[in-house]
């Protein structure tokens, strides 16, 4: 059977909602802009703040601050939340003169710690280019932490089902021997997400350092918020999560300290509004060589695996 991707509401085209304020973008501090929402109004809040990694963003290079930052953040964001709701928190590694630390280890032990706030995944973000390392493998993948405030939570599944790998695999024993074991929708993407990161000549780029894609955000939203929830991002950097939740049709409220960044992601809105292609389409399959093309061809002064076998 043919995999058919599950279908979308059908919402008006952008162009013709512009009336209907749906993205509150705001040049300010994360926790004032926090502090002024209401209590339990936000449906999804999805983020990734500064890895305090010395970017031109942070505000400093410590690992304690990273730490107390989110001691003040958590009960902020559960305040927020309404019950049902999800929290998903991305973060990376803290690397200093070579010595990584998981953040999301330091996230879980701090969120954890609040009421009613439950760790339902641990999402592996994998993507196959970045920095290369000497003395240690080099890193390749972030992580994702969905947590939800209540037991009873939204989750659409069948909104973010992926082609079954075998589609002809049918029950080989039991009373159902014969049929079509996968379901007719598609399977479960599973908590290990292959979606490339954004790089140079990536069509999300911008002058931002460390975007995330826009497709990581869509499954997220596409997955824990009903049409015309509310989204809320208060490091929302270049504004991708800004971009996604407009994409899917929910609202939008984000932030960011830094007014240039603020700029970008209007400007990015703008984009999306006028039909310019400004994002890599969740569902588009990752690119695999052929072997034909000249950059994918080995050179021969380049090792083969028998020489380093050797």
């Amino acid at each position: 059977m043919l995999y058919r991707p599950p279908k979308q509401p059908k919402l008006p085209p952008f162009k013709k909602r512009q009336k209907t304020a749906s993205v509150h973008l705001a040049v300010q501090d994360a926790f004032k802009f926090l502090a002024k929402l209401k209590n339990s109004s936000v449906d999804l809040i999805v983020s990734s703040p500064p890895y305090c990694m010395g970017k031109e963003y942070d505000k400093s290079a410590s690992i304690d601050d990273f730490i107390a930052d989110h001691r003040k953040l958590a009960p902020l964001l559960v305040r927020v939340l309404k019950d049902g709701g999800s929290l998903c928190w991305q973060v990376g590694h803290h690397v200093h003169d070579g010595v990584v630390v998981p953040l999301d280890a330091i996230v879980y032990q701090i969120f954890s710690e609040q009421k009613d706030l439950y760790l339902r995944n641990r999402i592996i973000w994998t993507f196959g280019h970045g920095v290369h390392a000497s003395r240690r493998f080099s890193g390749r993948h972030e992580t994702i932490l969905w947590f939800t405030k209540g037991r009873d939570y939204e989750f659409n599944l069948d909104s973010v089902r992926v082609p079954q790998k075998y589609p002809g695999k049918r029950h080989y024993k039991g009373p159902k021997k014969g049929e079509w074991s996968g379901n007719p929708r598609g399977k479960n993407p599973s908590d290990v997400w292959e979606i490339p990161n954004v790089k140079s000549r990536h069509v999300e780029k911008t002058a931002h350092p460390c975007q995330f894609p826009v497709a990581l955000v869509q499954r997220v939203i596409r997955a824990l918020v009903k049409p015309r929830g509310l989204v809320v991002d208060p490091f929302m950097g270049s504004g991708t999560s800004a971009v996604a939740a407009t994409l899917e049709h929910r609202l939008f409220f984000g932030c960011d300290i830094n007014r240039s960044y603020v700029k970008i992601a209007r400007s990015r809105l703008r984009k999306l509004k006028g039909g310019e292609k400004s994002h890599r389409p969740l569902e588009e399959p990752i690119f695999t060589p052929r072997g034909t093309e000249a950059v994918a061809s080995r050179p021969s002064h380049f090792w083969t695996q028998s020489s380093l076998d050797c």
